[in-house]
């Protein structure tokens, strides 16, 4: 962030000051603990924490300013106090965005925003300085703070926007107002809120409303509402089908559950590499069809794709004593699942074994659709398919009926643990992936601490 002094700031949302204001602000953070000289504190309150508690250590840390809700008693460094902050940092986030001059890519879908969201600017990278949102930081709290870590050496921003109420893109779209759009898939996520597909596509495409007629919309091609999809702006297609604008020939499944593909459009082919099946293909495709619209060279965009590095729990291969762990327990919806088993199914193993656990927000069709995942399991070849949670009861159910003869299910996360030294051998390749509210990150650390006399 760059251009603001404290009284600007406190003008710009109608704030009150109180202290000096000349201080330049160069960011902003929620959290003291990543407070950096130069930067506005954002007191936001917390279900277990609020912020206003943590004032004087942001100060201590090197804050300017605050933007608080009130002034702590006994604090005289300077303090913008409004009635909402989260309403002043969509303010401040509108204002800076308007100030810039650089492209801005927006990311939304059901599946792999953030997937795409780091292929994009891998490839965008070979070029230009690319600044990309942090971490998960795509709603109406995280859309601001993405904005204000913009800073003049950046060339390019690629924005993740994620909705999950009817309503919630709006204040992004303003926020964003992206120069271009990508989305990834219109999937099953959400639907306790959205009720169906087309509820979750009527949100996430509102976002078009607020765009410029002469921008130009990246859409999966293999969905069928985005393929369908009608819109003012200037639409490219990335997938497998035919009639893609960028799409993906001579796909061929490795044994190590990667895959090399020619990526085509029109008569250039670029042959890449991947390391991990269905998602991280449409996530070159993605890359590249950025990449080629924004004039990157095949060198580049291969390049790119091949610097990809995976964030977190989202699809990353990891070696364990004597066996391989697929790392995908960020999060899961039906859609995602189905794509984690797929990539499963392809990869050589003694056993392919799925450790899933219960996927949130699906509202009444949330048994059924659990269903319907253990039967995508038994279709994906799974050996052994081990369950958490009480929704996840029902994916079992749906496995053992569809024909898997090893179906475990616990209803805690503790009796999973325990019971994985019994359970996991040498050879296994484990698919690990639920909801994030399932914790399945502590499957994962167990599973490297594994240890068998065997193995």
């Amino acid at each position: 962030m760059f251009g603001y002094t404290v009284s600007d700031l406190a003008a710009l949302v109608g704030g009150t000051l109180s202290g000096e204001g000349s201080a330049q602000v160069t960011s902003i953070v929620k959290d003291n603990r990543v407070a950096v000289p130069g930067c506005l504190f954002a007191a936001m309150p917390g279900e277990k924490n609020d912020g206003h508690s943590f004032i004087g250590a942001a100060f201590d840390a090197g804050a300017v300013c605050a933007l608080a809700r009130f002034v702590p008693e006994g604090e005289t460094r300077p303090v913008i106090t409004v009635p909402d902050v989260q309403s002043a940092l969509e303010i401040i986030g509108a204002d800076f965005r308007r100030r810039l001059t650089i492209p801005v890519l927006g990311i939304t879908g059901s599946v792999g925003k953030t997937t795409a969201k780091n292929m994009v600017a891998s490839v965008l990278s070979q070029r230009w300085s690319v600044h990309k949102t942090p971490g998960n930081y795509n709603n109406q709290l995280g859309v601001p703070l993405t904005l204000a870590s913009i800073q003049p050496e950046h060339e390019f921003a690629v924005v993740e926007l994620g909705v999950s109420h009817f309503g919630d893109m709006k204040p992004l779209a303003v926020m964003a107002k992206p120069d271009a759009m990508l989305f990834t898939i219109i999937g099953r996520a959400h639907l306790e809120f959205f009720g169906d597909r087309e509820g979750v596509f009527r949100e996430k495409t509102s976002v078009l409303k607020d765009m410029a007629d002469d921008a130009v919309v990246f859409c999966n091609g293999d969905d069928d509402l985005l393929r369908a999809m009608t819109c003012p702006q200037r639409k490219i297609t990335f997938g497998l089908s035919e009639g893609c604008t960028v799409r993906a020939e001579e796909i061929e499944y490795l044994g190590t559950g990667g895959v090399k593909c020619v990526i085509v459009s029109g008569e250039r082919r670029i042959p890449v590499s991947l390391n991990y099946g269905d998602v991280m293909l449409y996530a070159a495709l993605e890359g590249a069809a950025v990449g080629l619209h924004y004039g990157l060279t095949d060198a580049e965009i291969s390049a790119g794709i091949a610097a990809y590095q995976p964030e977190g729990a989202r699809a990353s291969v990891e070696q364990a004593s004597g066996f391989t762990i697929v790392n995908d327990c960020y999060n899961a919806n039906p859609d995602s699942m189905a794509a984690g088993l797929r990539a499963l199914r392809r990869a050589d193993a003694d056993r392919r074994v799925a450790i899933l656990g219960d996927m949130g927000e699906l509202g009444p069709t949330a048994e059924r659709l659990h269903f319907e995942t253990g039967i995508v399991a038994a279709g994906c070849g799974v050996d052994l398919l081990i369950t958490c949670g009480p929704l996840s009861k029902h994916m079992a159910a749906g496995a053992k009926e569809a024909g898997v003869k090893n179906v475990l299910s616990f209803d805690t996360l503790s009796d999973t643990l325990a019971a994985l030294p019994e359970t996991i051998e040498p050879g296994d390749r484990v698919l690990v992936k639920a909801s994030h509210s399932m914790q399945f990150e502590k499957i994962v650390s167990a599973l490297h601490t594994l240890y068998r006399e065997n193995a």
